[in-house]
């Protein structure tokens, strides 16, 4: 794994061992920041943005990468944050902030305008983890989701902008409303 574009093009990304988190396709990821640089609904540079099931923070530091302000890591497992803090340490990532918190329960935060959420396949965490970071004041009003679904898992969306497939990922990108 490693940043496919911007600053820090070609670091490699430290992963944690095991199958408990599953670093998204570079695949995935690169058709993900390529309908964001080019989608008029979208504006990388200056973003706020939350990574959500963070794992390794791959999309976070990608947008980081490629301008975005800052960035906040919600991570619970443990590996997974030892991998991340590792990350931004490597990459320098000054924008960067962790929170080891659930997704389906977190702290307060303050409002992104950008918010990636990569859960474990299988186990329909979107719309819950969505619920409540927008209950807790995560989630700016219009905020751009990007979401990774696995195999046979499906999620409604309002305001769909943009939807594809890459080997086992399903990719949704709508505009958060409440």
């Amino acid at each position: 794994m490693k940043i496919i574009a911007g600053r820090w093009k070609g670091r490699a990304l430290a992963a944690p061992e095991g199958r408990d988190t599953r670093p998204t396709n570079i695949r995935a990821r690169q058709a993900v920041f390529d309908i964001l640089a080019h989608a008029p609904w979208c504006e990388l540079d200056g973003a706020k943005v939350l990574d959500v099931f963070a794992g390794t923070g791959a999309y976070g530091l990608e947008a980081l990468s490629r301008g975005a302000a800052t960035a906040s890591f919600i991570e619970v497992a443990s590996p997974a944050l030892n991998a991340l803090k590792s990350n931004i340490v490597a990459c320098k990532a000054d924008g960067a902030k962790i929170v080891a918190a659930d997704a389906l329960n977190p702290p307060g935060g303050t409002p992104h305008d950008l918010v990636f959420l990569d859960p474990p396949y299988g186990q329909a965490l979107v719309a819950p983890a969505l619920k409540a970071l927008a209950a807790k004041g995560w989630i700016a009003p219009g905020a751009v989701i990007v979401a990774e679904l696995g195999p046979g898992e499906a999620l409604e969306t309002h305001e769909l902008l943009a939807e594809r497939s890459h080997g086992k990922a399903h990719l949704k990108i709508w505009r958060f409303g409440q």
